[in-house]
């Protein structure tokens, strides 16, 4: 007796449940991705073997140049619009609500705050094509050490962290660590590129 030859249908996969969930991922990443705050200036970190990883939020960033310039910044825009109000308080200065709102949206910045104000109506472009003279840390008009003040009486969980050049002039890291010290911040970290250990 012959064998019955059973026809054989080819196998189709429906392959619409795959992509939505393909796209619902993708969807997903773009929304809940947070982007690197662009930085003022360009710092080539020295390197190093420690692994220790900043924490996330609560981070007051100081950042200093190959030339010596120092750049502020920390996180939270609440904290920010605090800050600024504080330090206006301070030097007895106004910033119309324009230039607070502008100032909160602000990562990191570099001037002196007499000029703050013309800072805070440049375009971002204008920006980006500035060459700012950094936060005065002299001894006679030590602005960095108000700015530190005021930041830990917006918010007293800030973690400090240096980011400094290796080609920065270790009298100005010295005299930022000098500040750091007379604000009574006795504790803080250096970011560094990794390096791996022999």
């Amino acid at each position: 007796m012959a064998k019955v030859k059973v026809p054989r249908k080819s196998t189709t996969v429906d392959m619409t449940a795959m992509t939505d969930v393909a796209f619902l991922l993708l969807t997903f990443f773009m929304l809940a991705t947070k982007f690197k705050p662009d930085e003022p200036v360009i710092v080539d970190t020295p390197s190093s073997v420690s692994e220790i990883k900043l924490p996330e939020s609560d981070i007051m960033l100081l950042t200093i140049d190959k030339r010596g310039r120092v750049f502020f910044g920390i996180d939270g825009q609440q904290t920010r619009e605090a800050l600024i109000q504080r330090m206006a308080e301070r030097y007895k200065m106004t910033f119309t609500p324009q230039e607070v709102k502008e100032f909160s949206l602000q990562s990191s910045f570099g001037i002196p705050i007499a000029q703050m104000s013309q800072f805070l109506k440049m375009t971002n472009e204008e920006k980006g094509k500035a060459d700012f003279s950094g936060i005065p840390i002299d001894s006679l008009n030590n602005e960095l050490g108000d700015w530190i003040w005021q930041a830990r009486l917006s918010n007293n969980n800030f973690r400090v962290a240096i980011k400094g050049d290796r080609d920065a002039d270790m009298p100005t890291v010295k005299r930022v660590i000098a500040i750091l010290q007379e604000k009574k911040v006795n504790r803080f970290n250096f970011i560094t590129s990794l390096e791996k250990a022999n």
